[in-house]
């Protein structure tokens, strides 16, 4: 059977194992509607939940929830994928829900090693997916308003950029909230500037190079605007602060949900990806925010040791287009965008400090890649490696080589 979600309505559509008709109907979103979908579902079928198969287009939410919590055999398939099976039914591209409910269930009858079979996710793994993405979320918030900041500064202040490529970092709005304008800078105190520097461990510059820097000639600019400028940072400074206690507070709780796995790697009966954790922080370049990543967006992957989905997953696995004579090869397009980030930096960290890494990369740079194309190709071999590693059970080796088959 197949269930095309919607956020109001959902539509089912059961088919027999020769694609026969068996029911059609739709059920509004809520709890109601999702317990009466499964109990439509087992009176049409005249099976147990754990006998009936259920195909739909993603891989999480309450829809998936639900099923799966009442027993059903939950398969998830790419939107892409489905779009060409839709092809089957109607080459001309027509499409609506009842259509788009028998493709999935039509897809899952024919082709059942085109869709996957999803597995309850440990509870552990849920949360640190949610903080994980939460993260992620004030990071751009923080960036975002960080730029905003940057321009208003370039604006009437630029001297002050000069101290800081972090325009929003705590330390910063601290010292501009004391000098906000280029006049305060000339009337502030050395010492005052300097207990300031000293309870935020700057040690970069002392007072007096930055209030140097701060009384350099200030930029002449129109009546008002000075006012206008500084009135405008600060309320953006306000959400700064905010932001900034909202990703430490992530942060804690990324620290504590991978600190919870890993302290349950020596618990009898617990899964694998429980014990996984030590052994990815192994890998150089493995930080917080990457294991987070990896254990949130590769859950199943890594559980499978799953290399080849690893590597699609996340973007560094390249698409071959060969026709004739003809062999083009492209970047990967179709991957998930946070975990195509979190490896992107993995390999540019690991670049930088794991001799291995550091040769691959100078090596392909020498022979004419582009700096993130010889990146990708770090990754992969890292990814190579860490399965290899999970595989073993093993911590990281230097020596160890990539298993890619």
């Amino acid at each position: 059977m197949g269930v095309d979600w919607a956020s109001q309505t959902h539509h089912v559509f059961v088919i027999d194992a020769q694609g026969r008709k068996m029911g059609e109907r739709g059920f509004a979103h809520g709890g109601e509607g999702l317990a009466e979908m499964a109990a439509w579902i087992e009176k049409q079928t005249g099976a147990a939940p754990d006998a009936v198969s259920v195909a739909i287009e993603v891989p999480h939410g309450p829809v998936v929830e639900s099923l799966m919590e009442r027993g059903f055999r939950v398969h998830s398939i790419n939107p892409k994928q489905l779009d060409r099976f839709r092809d089957r039914f109607s080459p001309a591209g027509a499409k609506d829900d009842s259509r788009d409910a028998h493709v999935l269930a039509d897809a899952l009858r024919t082709d059942p090693r085109c869709l996957r079979r999803l597995e309850p996710l440990d509870p552990v793994i849920v949360e640190l997916r949610e903080w994980s993405r939460i993260s992620d979320d004030l990071r751009h918030d923080r960036n975002r308003l960080g730029n905003c900041v940057r321009e208003l500064l370039w604006r009437y202040y630029p001297q002050m950029l000069d101290l800081a490529d972090d325009v929003a970092a705590p330390w910063f709005l601290e010292l501009w909230k004391l000098v906000p304008t280029p006049e305060k800078a000339k009337k502030v105190r050395e010492g005052t500037v300097a207990r300031l520097l000293k309870s935020h461990r700057i040690r970069r510059f002392t007072a007096a190079q930055a209030l140097e820097r701060l009384r350099a000639t200030p930029v002449a600019v129109a009546p008002g605007t000075v006012s206008a400028a500084t009135a405008h940072i600060e309320a953006v400074a306000k959400r700064l602060q905010l932001v900034n206690r909202q990703i430490a507070d992530a942060d804690a709780q990324l620290d504590r949900l991978t600190g919870q796995l890993a302290e349950a790697a020596d618990a009898p009966g617990q899964h694998q990806e429980q014990r996984d954790v030590t052994i990815l922080r192994s890998l150089p370049g493995v930080g917080r925010i990457v294991i987070a990543t990896l254990l949130a967006e590769a859950f199943e992957a890594l559980h499978r040791r799953d290399y080849q989905a690893l590597r699609c997953l996340s973007g560094v696995a390249p698409v071959t287009k060969r026709s004739g004579k003809s062999c083009v090869v492209l970047m990967r397009q179709a991957a998930d965008v946070r975990l195509r980030n979190a490896v992107y930096h993995w390999a540019r960290v690991a670049a930088q400090n794991d001799p291995t890494c550091k040769a691959r990369y100078k090596a392909l740079r020498a022979r004419g890649h582009g700096h993130a194309r010889a990146l990708r190709s770090v990754a992969d071999r890292l990814l190579g490696v860490a399965c290899a590693m999970l595989k073993t059970g093993s911590s990281f080796d230097p020596n160890l080589t990539a298993k890619t088959a």
